[in-house]
C-alpha cells in the first residue's frame, strides 16, 4: 500500500478538515505530517462545529488511528485544551491518538519570542499567529529542541530548563518587551501530564510497520501551500514544508511510497494576515465574498482578505504538489454572483507572465480575468452534481479543463453531508 496525501493549495484556510473527516471511513490511519496550533481545522456535522489545531481530523471516527508526525510541533497547553474540547462528545482517544516522539515541544517562552520579534519588526510584521511556531522550527533547525519523546527522559526538567535560559537570554534584548512566565509555565507542565496519558511512538516506524501490513493511510497537510517555507510566497509564509514533499520528511513516508495527492482549493481565494495576494478584491465583490462565506481565521478569528480564483497560482501548486485528484470547496459562496472572474495571467512590468514569479512582494501585479456566468441558485441543498445548475457544472469543467487535473469532489456547504461525488 502507498500513502496518499491530502493538502491545501493556496493560503490556507481551505476547508481540508471537512474532506479529510468525509473521506476518513476510507482510511485506518489519518496521519499529520507538519504544521502546529496556527492550523485550524473546521469540521461540521449533526448541527456542530469542530474547531481541531493539532489533532488529526479524523478522530471523530471510532474506528480509526489518529497519529501526529514528527514533522508537528505541540503546544501541550492548546493541545489539552483541543482533549478537553472533545469531553461532551464522549471520543474515546486514547487508544487511538499517537504522538511521535520526534514531534517538537512548543515552549512558553517560544511564544514570547514570537510575540517579541513580531513587536520589534512593527510595520514590517509578517503575520505571525503568535503560536511560537517560528521560534520552535528555529530551535528544531538550531539542533536546541525538545522533543516529546524527551519527556520520558530523567532530565526532561534540566533539558527544559537549559532551553529556557537560553530564551530569557534572547528575550532580554527586546527592552520594551515585558512578560510573566510562572502563569504560562503551569498551564504547559499541565499539559505535559495530560500528554503522558497517551502513546508516544517511533511514527516513521509505525507508518512503515502499517503500510506492509496493508493499512490505509491518509497523511494530512495544514495550512497551504502558497505559505510553504521554500515555495511559498516569502518570506510572508509559514516556518515548515506545507508541499508533498513534507509528508517525506514529517511522516519518514518515502517518495516511492506516495500515492494520491489529493489537493483542495476554494472556488475563490483568500488569505489571512500580511503578503501578497494578486487577486485580492478590495471592493463590493470582495466584502460581499467574505460576508457570504463567513471568512474569519479558524485560528486567529482574524477576517480573511477575499479574491477570485488564481489560476497561475493554482497551476503552480498542483506542479510542485504533484497533484492527482482535486477536491473544490465553497462553491455555494458564489451563488451571490450574476458572472464570475478567474485570473489566468498576470501582467508584470508590462508583460505578460503565465508562471508564478520568484518574487510577487516588491512588483506592481496587474491579473488579467476570464469571465463565467454565473448560477445565481442556491446549491446548499444539492444531493448530486447532476441536480446543479448548468452554469455551475460549467465552472467546474472550465477549471478543470485549465488546470488539467480532475476535480473529482465539490463541497456546497459546511456540514460533511453537503458534499457532491464529481467523479466521470
Amino acid at each position: 500500500m502507498n500513502v496518499d496525501v491530502l493538502l491545501g493549495l493556496q493560503w490556507g484556510d481551505e476547508g481540508k478538515g471537512k474532506i479529510v473527516d468525509v473521506m476518513t471511513p476510507n482510511y485506518d490511519i489519518i496521519a499529520r505530517f507538519q504544521g502546529g496550533p496556527n492550523a485550524g481545522h473546521t469540521l461540521e456535522f449533526e448541527g456542530i462545529k469542530h474547531v481541531l489545531h493539532t489533532i488529526p481530523s479524523g478522530i471523530f471516527h471510532p474506528e480509526v488511528v489518529n497519529l501526529i508526525g514528527n514533522g508537528v510541533v505541540i503546544d501541550p497547553v492548546i493541545f489539552k485544551d483541543e482533549l478537553d474540547k472533545l469531553a461532551p462528545y464522549n471520543v474515546e482517544y486514547k487508544s487511538r491518538l499517537l504522538i511521535s516522539k520526534k514531534a517538537h515541544l512548543i515552549l512558553p517562552t517560544h511564544k514570547l519570542l514570537d510575540a517579541a520579534s513580531e513587536m520589534a519588526k512593527g510595520k514590517n510584521k509578517i503575520g505571525s499567529t503568535l503560536k511560537g511556531i517560528g521560534p520552535t522550527y528555529m530551535d528544531k533547525t538550531g539542533r536546541n529542541g525538545l522533543r516529546v519523546g524527551d519527556i520520558l527522559s530523567k532530565n526532561f526538567e534540566q533539558k527544559y530548563k537549559a532551553l529556557v535560559d537560553k530564551h530569557k537570554n534572547i528575550l532580554s534584548h527586546y527592552k520594551e518587551f515585558s512578560y510573566e512566565l510562572d502563569e504560562l509555565e503551569r498551564s504547559w507542565f499541565e499539559g505535559i501530564e495530560t500528554m503522558k496519558t497517551l502513546e508516544f511512538v517511533d511514527s516513521e516506524i509505525y507508518i512503515d510497520e502499517a503500510v506492509k501490513s496493508g493499512k490505509k493511510v491518509l497523511a494530512e497537510g495544514a495550512q497551504g501551500t502558497m505559505l510553504d517555507i521554500d515555495f511559498g510566497t516569502y518570506p510572508f509564509v509559514t516556518s515548515s514544508n506545507t508541499i508533498t514533499a513534507g509528508t517525506c520528511t514529517g511522516l519518514g513516508v518515502p517518495p516511492t511510497k506516495i500515492g494520491k495527492v489529493i489537493g483542495i482549493f476554494k472556488a475563490y481565494c483568500t488569505r489571512v494576515g500580511s503578503g501578497p495576494f494578486p487577486t485580492e478584491l478590495f471592493d463590493q465583490d470582495g466584502k460581499d465574498m467574505g460576508k457570504e462565506g463567513h471568512e474569519f481565521g479558524a485560528t486567529t478569528g482574524r477576517p480573511r482578505r477575499c479574491g477570485w480564483i488564481d489560476l497561475v497560482q493554482l497551476k503552480y501548486s498542483i506542479m510542485v504538489n504533484g497533484v492527482s485528484e482535486l477536491c473544490m470547496m465553497k462553491g455555494d459562496v458564489l451563488s451571490i454572483f450574476d458572472e464570475i472572474k478567474a485570473c489566468t495571467k498576470y501582467i508584470i512590468e508590462g508583460q505578460e507572465v503565465t508562471h508564478f514569479p520568484f518574487d510577487i512582494n516588491d512588483h506592481e501585479i496587474e491579473p488579467v480575468y476570464e469571465s463565467i456566468p454565473g448560477w445565481r441558485k442556491d446549491l446548499t441543498k444539492l444531493e448530486g452534481m447532476e441536480d446543479a445548475p448548468d452554469a455551475f457544472k460549467s465552472y467546474v469543467d472550465y477549471l478543470e479543463k485549465q488546470l488539467n487535473v480532475p476535480i473529482h469532489v465539490v463541497s456546497v456547504g459546511p456540514d460533511r453531508k453537503q458534499t457532491l461525488d464529481n467523479t466521470k
